[in-house]
């Protein structure tokens, strides 16, 4: 019988996806949002993908101030983006973002 392949859905797109397709964000326990590329930080996480539309959507529209229950504010966009360009390149597929 084959494994349960893990899914999650992106806060932004709202699109379903493996969970190693997709890149926590997690509120660490000193109030700081950073990239989780282990998935295994301390804290509330919420999942994103790995394009700079869906990590600017979801601060913009307010999604991870939903998915973490906290005020994220506008500044964290460019550290995400940053943290995710430093993150490991992974397979593509054919659902991911341009």
């Amino acid at each position: 019988m084959p494994r349960k392949v893990p899914q999650r859905m992106c806060v932004a797109c709202r699109t379903m996806k493996a969970k190693r397709e997709l890149i926590r964000v997690v509120l660490g326990q000193d109030g700081t949002v950073t990239m989780d590329a282990t998935g295994k930080k301390p804290g509330r996480g919420a999942y994103v993908c790995r394009s700079r539309t869906c990590i600017a959507q979801a601060v913009r529209a307010h999604r991870l101030d939903k998915g973490l229950k906290t005020a994220v504010g506008a500044d964290v966009i460019d550290q995400l983006i940053e943290e995710m360009e430093a993150l490991p390149e992974h397979e593509p597929t054919d659902t991911d973002h341009k």
